[in-house]
């Protein structure tokens, strides 16, 4: 059992999930948590109450491992450059701690958990409910991506790490 902690990385909304579980099995939620600040905010001070936010989290729910959806490409370059500050303060996080930290694209998120890298966010967050057999679906958004994103590296972060463990001791 592994309890991995998912953030998608957001300014205004950053998601957290953490889900304990092991690959090819339903996984179990242990918490969401949605990190807000306001965008009219100074970036330094978004940035700070993120990093703290965030390193209260890692300590408060202890996980082994952090996930974190990378950056894509998008149309408006304040989103995009919004987006890759909170992920890394996202990947910092984890790093500071001393965890192993994960980065999965958008797509491959969504295909781990579909099924298809193209689904959309209903299509993520009822698979979600469903994986992790949930009464009602985690909200807003953020929060189901984010444990999305803890789901697919318990899935595919185990086989990656072994993959990964192989050709450090040699084997190719």
């Amino acid at each position: 059992m592994v309890r991995v902690l998912g953030i998608d990385p957001g300014l205004t909304r950053c998601g957290v999930g953490v889900v304990e579980g092991v690959p090819g099995r339903l996984g179990k939620l242990i918490a969401y948590h949605v990190v807000r600040s306001e965008p009219d905010e100074d970036i330094s001070q978004r940035l700070l109450n993120l990093d703290r936010s965030l390193a209260e989290l890692v300590a408060l729910h202890q996980p082994e491992s952090v996930a974190v959806e990378r950056v894509f490409s998008q149309h408006n370059a304040r989103t995009v450059m919004g987006t890759a500050q909170a992920s890394g303060v996202a990947i910092l996080a984890g790093a500071r701690a001393g965890l192993p930290v994960q980065t999965y694209t958008p797509s491959e998120v969504k295909a781990a958990v579909t099924g298809s890298g193209a689904a959309d966010k209903k299509q993520v967050t009822a698979m979600v409910t469903r994986l992790l057999r949930l009464d009602a679906p985690p909200k807003p958004a953020d929060a189901a991506d984010a444990i999305a994103i803890a789901i697919c590296h318990i899935w595919r972060g185990g086989t990656r790490a072994k993959l990964e463990a192989a050709v450090r001791r040699g084997y190719r």
